[in-house]
């Protein structure tokens, strides 16, 4: 069976079922073409993955591809995505994570980064390897470079947690009970190295583990912790055992949920603002005259408004992190949220980190003695509708139809991604994006009163479902 690569390979990564639609062959003529591709012969490629039952096999078929093409290839074994990040910022060189993410355990796929944790999209060379790898799956073979690679290993999980550390430091603060749900997902690794004693000296932080056992078939509950069911486990947990936060990781630990001591979420648009205000500070210490803070388009105003108040400069960008690293690069960010729990940081390579958030987080709590609720309030002062999913065949018709019923009011419409329509007072927005790949509307909306909230989501999802 000859497997058709546009059906796994996506906008900003590689994502399939296991033996349908991405295998070990499939994964060998990637990692043969990611070498061609990018120009790697006699150069070093990083290649990890998560705990995923499928993992280690496609991790070993991709440096065979690329070895015999003529890459140096550094297997890294076990990591989250964000350690493929560091290692890539940290040595220079490209590499690639085996992972689906939060998706169920008969998924795998792949993302990879040019050398610094430069991100590959479909803009920017995944069609290109995807190309290249179907054209030697469909040829059955791949020719063996003049001078193949040489293969080594190594271990970067106490490097990683070291950078971590030197970034945020958690040792003076008040002490602190955290409950950490890790979904059988990377966090079970990283967490105990970061905050725990595992590999460095302790913090004042007790550790209370949630399902820290490495298990990609996710035994317990979807390492999704964007789905609110997936939370309650991690709720329960931290109103019982009287904990101060409580920290939700998806399965490649790429992302962070945090929840309050009463088992409330704190809203990714707050811990956005929480972040931007710590980052502002330190590098407006340091001499920055006017840090930048990226945010999508759909987190809260409040984020915008925190940034400009404390001195910073907030742009606003699409949805995806391909355009927020692309951002962040250009305009030199410090730092970058989305209501998704994706976190961005200058010194982490421009890269997404899930646990670096949290340590800011943690370094906020424990700095001062108001419980996260009362801490997380001030960034979060509007009602959000929480992204809401309808399913529509014709998506652009739907949105033209909302757009006609709100444009002749007060309004300002944009189009930076799908349909954002915002009152001239600023005192309600809502925005409408189509799904890539699925056939979904996503609403978005916020106002400065729930009612206002209410009134607004009610009447788009009427016109929307209508």
């Amino acid at each position: 069976m000859t497997i058709d690569l546009s059906e796994s390979f996506k906008a900003y990564d590689v994502r399939g079922l296991v033996g349908e639609t991405i295998s070990a062959a499939s994964v060998e003529a990637v990692g043969a073409a990611f070498v061609d591709v990018l120009g790697l012969a006699g150069k070093q490629v990083l290649v990890g993955g998560d705990m995923r039952p499928s993992s280690a096999e496609f991790a070993d078929a991709f440096t065979a591809g690329a070895v015999a093409r003529g890459a140096n290839v550094l297997q890294l074994g076990l990591v989250s995505t964000d350690m493929l990040y560091f290692a890539s910022g940290k040595l220079k060189a490209p590499g690639v994570v085996f992972t689906a993410s939060h998706n169920p355990a008969e998924y795998n796929g792949m993302k990879m980064s040019r050398a610094g944790a430069v991100p590959l999209s479909a803009d920017t060379g995944l069609i290109d390897i995807r190309d290249a790898a179907q054209a030697y799956l469909d040829a059955g073979e791949i020719p063996t470079h003049p001078s193949p690679g040489a293969i080594t290993a190594d271990n970067m999980l106490r490097p990683y947690a070291e950078y971590l550390r030197s970034l945020v430091d958690l040792s003076g603060g008040r002490r602190l009970k955290v409950v950490v749900d890790a979904a059988n997902g990377m966090a079970g690794m990283t967490t105990p190295a970061v905050l725990g004693d595992e590999k460095l000296e302790a913090l004042p932080l007790e550790i209370e583990p949630l399902y820290f056992e490495l298990d990609g078939t996710f035994p317990n509950h979807p390492a999704n912790p964007l789905e609110s069911e997936n939370l309650r486990d991690l709720q329960a947990a931290v109103t019982t055992r009287g904990a101060d936060i409580g920290l939700a990781f998806d399965g490649d630990a790429d992302r962070c949920f945090v929840i309050d001591e009463l088992g409330q979420p704190v809203s990714p648009s707050a811990v956005t603002a929480l972040v931007a205000r710590r980052e502002i500070a330190r590098v407006r210490a340091a001499g920055e005259e006017t840090p930048v803070i990226i945010h999508n388009l759909i987190t809260s105003r409040a984020v915008p408004e925190l940034v400009e108040r404390e001195g910073g400069r907030a742009v606003e960008t699409r949805v995806g992190h391909s355009f927020i690293k692309a951002v962040m690069a250009e305009e030199q960010a410090v730092f970058g949220g989305e209501h998704s729990a994706h976190y961005y940081f200058r010194d982490f390579f421009n890269a997404d980190t899930g646990m670096l958030a949290a340590m800011h987080v943690l370094a906020a709590l424990s700095e001062q003695d108001l419980p996260l609720s009362e801490l997380a309030a001030e960034y979060n002062p509007y009602f959000a509708s929480g992204e809401i999913n309808s399913e529509v065949q014709d998506k652009t018709s739907a949105m033209e139809k909302v757009q006609s019923a709100f444009e002749s009011r007060d309004v300002v419409v944009d189009h930076l991604d799908g349909l954002r329509v915002q009152a001239a007072d600023g005192t309600w927005w809502f925005n409408l994006r189509p799904s890539n790949t699925e056939p979904f509307l996503r609403f978005n909306g916020e106002a400065h009163t729930a009612e206002q909230m209410e009134a607004v989501r009610d009447e788009v999802l009427a016109l929307v479902r209508g």
